[in-house]
This record gives structure tokens, C-alpha cells and sequence, in this order.
């Protein structure tokens, strides 16, 4: 049932009615039990929620309200392997991925071996790579979930990097970001990865062929050991020279797939264990996510959370502050993964919702923020929840710096919530500002994988509730179409059947 026609949906919007004068500072004032009763420990993650904008009448709505939309039958769909994604006849089992082999009969057996004997083939490609002296760069050319989640997890693991080697990630069909990758590039030692599952995607094919002329301008003469594909278009990277190739499967989202071969670039950099923890961490919270109660389940919580701020306390947005440098690409990795998959302003009917879906997600690293736009989450006009990410255990040995950082992270928290009193009014802060607070005990591929993971199903949760196709993504096509005419136009001229401004556009560029 679409959440706007349960019976919770109404008590909700009452209830969000009368929680106008709801106060943070006054509910824990009130409740000396309320971090406890508000906080839960998960695999690898820890999570505070208690100073967020709910109390339990809130959670009780809410998990009403996940009862009545279905949210762990369709949840449970996914894990059987189900076509959930009704708008593309596909099964979601980006979880499949993390799956020990041979832990699950019937139909799901023979999928389940075809993803480890990807993985072993993948993952004996990296040791082989990592073994190779003569390789000193490795070069990732994707885009969108083939460029965020493998990026976003090399820099998070960067501890686990082995000595000698440098990661490069190229996204942009923007020349600029090649080129600059490409001087001081030998191609002797350069490998690179590209990754497409169609082997289409413009962008990336441009940049594709654009490091192939490059290789063979500096003598390079042995493409296929020096190009890699992570594609299923085996006779399109065959026409380029590229024998090497891993392939995934047409039920794995580009945005969910650093799991699969999409993931070499961080196999090659952490080592096929480091890979394999990285996977059990994220089979841990599915786990959690299949089997704890709905009061108890982090993804759960966190999802109805965001319903709740979205359509009941009409909190637009949610920004992300992770408190560890080398999570600086989590913002960007989560504004994908969750804009990219709720986005969306029909139902999986086709239906247009009368009710908000995804909120924007934004951010940058503390303390950083701290020093850019905070300035608004404390003292602007507009209330936006914050979610902070912090590691207990750092991994370098600098005197005062992580116990800086973890005071600053606390602090903010804190400051959010309290609030200040003045007078003349500049430095006065209202305070009762939400935020979450999610504590890692160490930044490991383990707990990354975790981490991730457990975002992907607090998406998944409140796509669930919405009613909505989490798992297509319509809508970055449209300007990809006309993009290949605009193309054609650039070099030709006509502008022919253009509106005004573009026909404009068009001839000022040209």
C-alpha cells in the first residue's frame, strides 16, 4: 500500500502538527534514558539518533506506517531475487555480490556461483597487477557509480594501499581532467581500467579512446597488457585491443555495483583479503538489515527517519559531515546513491505523488565545513538534520590531532542541539537543531563496507515507504539524447528547429 493511504499517514501529519514546540534540550531534560533509548550499535557501526526530532510516539507512527506500506515484504522480495525493479523487468541483488559462496540453494545457487567465479578471476587479475613491479599506475576511466564507489573507497582505505603504487580516477569527458592525469605518465607503467557495462557510455568511451591514442603516442605497444575492461561488451573492447575483461550482471545498478568487477581499482589497491573483508562487512549489514525486528533495524530507522523529516517536518535537505579526510567522497558517493535512486516523482504504478521523495544531500569533510557552511546550519533560516561520521581509532601517530578532531565532531553535535542565548541577537543560536551521529570504531575495509551498506538499505527503506522504483534512473537520460544532436550541431552549424536560447547558445559557442 502507498504510504499516503495507510492510516498512519494521517496520524503523522497530526502528530507532526502538534510537534511544533518539540525541544531537544527539553526531551533530554525529561527523559534521562533518551541517548540510551535512541542509540543502537549495528555491524561495524554505531549510531546515536538521539538527537534528532523524534520521541517514541514518533517511532511508533513510523513503524506503523512501515508496517502497513509492506516494507519487509518488499524488502524480503529483494533478497529472494524478485524483479523489484518493475519499470526495467529486473532483480535487485547488488547483495548477491557480498555473498558467501555457496550459502544459498534453489534459484539463487547458479547466480551466486557465477558472481565468485567473477570475483576469484577478478580478484587473481589484482594479485597479479600487484605483483607486477613494472605497473606503478593504475587508471580508472567510468563514470557515475563506475567512478564514485570505487574512488570513494580507495581514498577511504588509503591506509591499505600498498606502497608503490598511485590510483587515478577519471570521470569527466572534460579534457582537462585527462590530460592533468595523464602528464608525468609513462606508458610503460601505466594500467588502465574502463569502465562501462555497455561499453557506450559516451563520457567514458571518450576518455577511453583518448588514453588509447595517448598510449600509442608514447610507444606504448602492448595494449593488452596495459588496458583492462570491466564491461559485458566483450567484442567492444576485443575491437580495441582489450582482452582482458569482467563482466556483471543487468540486475546490478551502476550506483550499487563497487561490489562486483566495477571494484578492481580497489582490489588492486587493498589486496583480494582486503576485497573479500570489504564484502563481509557489507553481508554483515544485510544480515542486520534481513533479520532485526523493525524497532532494532539501523537501515530501518534511518529510513523512516528520513520520511519523516521529508514529508512530516518538511526538512528539505541533509547534510553529510564525515570527520575523517580520508572519507572526503562519501557526500558526493552518497548524493548518488540516494538523489539517483528516490528521486523520482512517480510511483512504480507510473502514478505522480502528491508528497516529497528525496531530499538533496550535501557536504564536505570536518572540520573543513566547520570553517564554510555551518555559518547556516547554526544561525540560518532553514533547519537541515546533519549526519556526522566519525572513526574512534585513528591510524597515524600526530600528537593532539585526532583527539582535536573527535572533540570538534562532538562539539558541533552539541552546539547544534544547546544553542546559545544573546541579547543583541548576532550571537544568538536557537539551538534544538537535529543531527545523527555515526561512530566507527576503525576505518577498515570491513566497517567501510558496513558503512556503505548500510546506506544503501536506509535508501532502499525509504524508497520502500514512498512507493517508488529505487532502482532505475529515467531521468539522466534525457540530456544524454540531446546531447548527441547539440554535438552534431557544434560541428555542422544548423540550428535549425532550435529553441531561441539554445539556438544562441549554439552560435555565440561556435
Amino acid at each position: 500500500m502507498r504510504c499516503d493511504h495507510t492510516s498512519a499517514w494521517p496520524q503523522l501529519q497530526a502528530h507532526a502538527q502538534g510537534f511544533a514546540g518539540f525541544d531537544l534540550r527539553t526531551a533530554f531534560a525529561n527523559d534521562a534514558q533518551r541517548a540510551q533509548a535512541f542509540s543502537q550499535s549495528a555491524p561495524h557501526v554505531f549510531a546515536d539518533l538521539s538527537k534528532n526530532h523524534v520521541d517514541a510516539a514518533t517511532q511508533a507512527l513510523l513503524l506503523a506506517l512501515a508496517q502497513q506500506t509492506g516494507l519487509a515484504a518488499h524488502r524480503d522480495a529483494m533478497f529472494r531475487g524478485e524483479h523489484i525493479n518493475v519499470t526495467e523487468d529486473r532483480a535487485v541483488m547488488h547483495w548477491l555480490l557480498r555473498q558467501p559462496a555457496g550459502s544459498l540453494q534453489g534459484a539463487l545457487a547458479e547466480p551466486l556461483s557465477q558472481v565468485h567465479a567473477t570475483l576469484n578471476a577478478m580478484l587473481g587479475y589484482a594479485e597479479q597487477v600487484r605483483a607486477d613491479a613494472q605497473i606503478t599506475d593504475v587508471v580508472n576511466i567510468g563514470i557515475g557509480g563506475s567512478d564514485l564507489g570505487p574512488q570513494m573507497a580507495v581514498l577511504a582505505l588509503q591506509d591499505f594501499v600498498m606502497p608503490g603504487k598511485r590510483f587515478h580516477f577519471v570521470s569527466n569527458v572534460d579534457g582537462h581532467e585527462l590530460a592533468s592525469v595523464l602528464q608525468g605518465l609513462k606508458a610503460e607503467s601505466t594500467l588502465f581500467l574502463v569502465a562501462s557495462k555497455t561499453f557506450t557510455t559516451i563520457e567514458t568511451m571518450t576518455n577511453a579512446r583518448s588514453a588509447l591514442a595517448w598510449f600509442h603516442g608514447q610507444g606504448g605497444q602492448e595494449v593488452a597488457r596495459h588496458f583492462a575492461a570491466l564491461t559485458t561488451n566483450v567484442s567492444a573492447a576485443a575491437e580495441m585491443g582489450i582482452t582482458t575483461t569482467f563482466g556483471f550482471w543487468d540486475w546490478v545498478g551502476g550506483r550499487y555495483s563497487m561490489w562486483s568487477a566495477i571494484g578492481l581499482p580497489v582490489a588492486i589497491a587493498i589486496g583480494a583479503q582486503g576485497f573479500k573483508d570489504l564484502l563481509a562487512g557489507a553481508h554483515a549489514m544485510d544480515q542486520h538489515f534481513q533479520a532485526a525486528p523493525l524497532e532494532s533495524n539501523l537501515p530501518v530507522r534511518l529510513g523512516l527517519l528520513d520520511v519523516w523529516y521529508r514529508n512530516f517536518l518538511h526538512y528539505t535537505s541533509r547534510s553529510i559531515a564525515p570527520y575523517h579526510s580520508a572519507l572526503r567522497r562519501v557526500p558526493a558517493y552518497l548524493q548518488q546513491l540516494e538523489m539517483e535512486s528516490n528521486g523520482k516523482r512517480v510511483d512504480r504504478a507510473g502514478q505522480a505523488l502528491p508528497y516529497g521523495t528525496s531530499p538533496v544531500l550535501w557536504g564536505e569533510p570536518g572540520t573543513n565545513g566547520q570553517h564554510a557552511y555551518f555559518q547556516m546550519l547554526h544561525q540560518g533560516t532553514d533547519i537541515v538534520p546533519m549526519e556526522f561520521i566519525a572513526v574512534k581509532k585513528p591510524t597515524h601517530h600526530l600528537k593532539d590531532h585526532h583527539e582535536l578532531l573527535l572533540a570538534n565532531v562532538i562539539a558541533q553535535a552539541q552546539a547544534l542541539m544547546l544553542g546559545q542565548s544573546d541579547a543583541g541577537g548576532h550571537k544568538h543560536f536557537t539551538g534544538n537543531r537535529p543531527s545523527t551521529f555515526l561512530l566507527l570504531d576503525e576505518l577498515t575495509p570491513a566497517s567501510l563496507g558496513a558503512l556503505i551498506a548500510l546506506q544503501e538499505h536506509r535508501v532502499f527503506v525509504s524508497g520502500a515507504v514512498w512507493g517508488i522504483n529505487s532502482f532505475d534512473q529515467w531521468g539522466v537520460e534525457l540530456g544524454k539524447v540531446l546531447a548527441k544532436d547539440i554535438h552534431a550541431r557544434i560541428v555542422s552549424g544548423d540550428a535549425s528547429g532550435l529553441d531561441a536560447s539554445t539556438a544562441a547558445l549554439l552560435s555565440r559557442i561556435r
